[in-house]
């Protein structure tokens, strides 16, 4: 495995990749890995000749308040990871390599981010979808890959790459969980014992939500009340949505016709956590 600092090295690295005709697949991260992240790799594997890994903690998608000084950091520990998985390259870039002083250029996907995250973190997805479009302007990807858990993450990158013709192909990958039905997530570490004993209570009321539009519910408003329902009878959840929206557009839906996303986003008191299921057929 080959570790990259710099984005000029990147390039050049691409760009020989690109040259000798192998395929590059992209697994954008911010570190903290985990078996979630690993799915990627492997999907990456699977379809490319060479998979870029990049470990950047991005700070134009953290809010004020909210958790950039914390957010976990192990890069020998994720370069242990990294290497182990078969990653060809590790790119973990300094902060100067990415967001240069006086950069005035970002990236917004009107609508699409508006929603959901998006209105309790403003800000937050015009710094993903900057952050995204700057390392496939490095790493120059045939194909990225993504967990379907940050969903409305991937239908912006989606969208994103689509809009500004980036020729790139986003493959969303499933969710990855715990044993006990929790999604995998690098924030998953800020959970106290009792939180981390509650916080399965997301997909247990999704997956009561799934079987309920299985049977022949379509009235979206009653699987958000029942989603909402089962994850407050948990005393240490704190709900910030529930929401029924249309897998592609985002807008709300009220009935489940075609694909609908339902998706919620839970506090607990070391973290704040999202998770989903597709209802009326498979993600997109």
């Amino acid at each position: 495995m080959r570790i990259v600092t710099s984005s000029s090295d990147m390039k050049e690295q691409a760009a020989a990749a690109r040259s000798a005709g192998r395929r590059i697949g992209f697994v954008p991260t911010m570190g903290a890995l985990h078996a979630g992240h690993l799915s990627l790799v492997a999907r990456a594997r699977a379809g490319c000749d060479e998979v870029v890994l990049s470990i950047y903690v991005n700070p134009l998608q953290f809010g004020p308040r909210e958790d950039f000084a914390a957010y976990p950091r192990d890069l020998e520990k994720d370069t242990a990871l990294a290497r182990e998985a078969g990653v060809s390259i590790l790119f973990a870039p300094a902060e100067g390599e990415i967001h240069a002083a006086g950069s005035r250029t970002f990236v917004e996907v009107t609508g699409l981010q508006d929603t959901l995250c998006g209105r309790s973190r403003p800000g937050h997805f015009r710094g993903v979808a900057t952050v995204v479009a700057k390392l496939f302007a490095i790493v120059r990807p045939h194909a990225a890959y993504f967990g379907e858990k940050d969903a409305q993450q991937l239908r912006i990158v989606r969208r994103m790459a689509q809009d500004l013709h980036l020729g790139v192909e986003i493959v969303g990958c499933p969710i990855v969980r715990d044993t006990d039905g929790l999604a995998l997530s690098s924030r998953n570490a800020y959970l106290g014992e009792a939180d981390r004993r509650a916080a399965p209570v997301l997909q247990r009321a999704l997956s009561a939500a799934a079987e309920r539009a299985a049977a022949g519910e379509t009235d979206a408003t009653r699987l958000v009340e029942l989603v909402r329902e089962k994850i407050s009878a948990e005393p240490l959840a704190r709900i910030d949505y529930v929401e029924a929206v249309d897998d592609d557009t985002l807008e709300p839906a009220p009935t489940v016709r075609g694909r609908v996303l339902l998706a919620v986003a839970v506090y607990f008191r070391g973290a704040r956590l999202i998770d989903n299921v597709v209802l009326g057929g498979k993600a997109g």
